[in-house]
């Protein structure tokens, strides 16, 4: 699910902000997973169900943790309306996976070497953590200084994220 121009735009500010946030955690997650699959000799399907595993795991824990937020806020179990929001924000993250999933299937079906594929994922993901934040900030009433900051920012710290990885594989 992805928040595009003309989709999604009438949910409440609150609401988009809540599946923006989560495909940032469900992005830096992944790309963390591929950088660390991509400093281990793993096969594609080795990496691919990596991948797998630790994405479903992290949006089942999201998933959870909202439920037990509200439970713990409004002690009572959330509404059919406000599990169905949790379900979306959690699942929808999983939009952000479509370019790494395709890179990797490539890989799997011996299309593409797996290395070739995992620093395309790489890329992939950076690109859409750049595509998160502008999401996040085309709308709002910043000046377009600050608004390209945010971005910057954004692509930044996913490009850390990267070094970082590399540097500790490389100690």
């Amino acid at each position: 699910m992805s928040l595009e121009p003309g989709r999604d735009d009438d949910l409440p500010p609150g609401q988009r902000a809540d599946i923006l946030k989560e495909r940032i955690y469900i992005t830096f997650t992944a790309l963390a997973v591929v950088l660390a699959l991509r400093a281990h000799a793993v096969s594609a399907g080795e990496a691919a169900l990596s991948l797998a595993v630790v994405v479903i795991g992290t949006v089942l824990a999201v998933l959870v943790a909202d439920i037990v937020s509200h439970i713990a806020v409004h002690e009572s179990l959330p509404v059919r309306a406000e599990l169905r929001h949790m379900a979306r924000v959690s699942f929808g993250a999983l939009g952000a996976l479509v370019l790494p999933a395709v890179f990797i299937g490539l890989a799997v079906a011996d299309v593409w070497e797996i290395e070739p594929a995992l620093r395309a994922a790489s890329i992939a993901l950076v690109a859409a953590l750049a595509a998160i934040g502008y999401l996040a900030v085309r709308r709002v009433r910043l000046p377009a200084w600050q608004r390209l900051i945010v971005l910057l920012a954004e692509v930044v710290i996913g490009l850390v994220v990267i070094g970082l990885e590399l540097l500790a594989h490389s100690l």
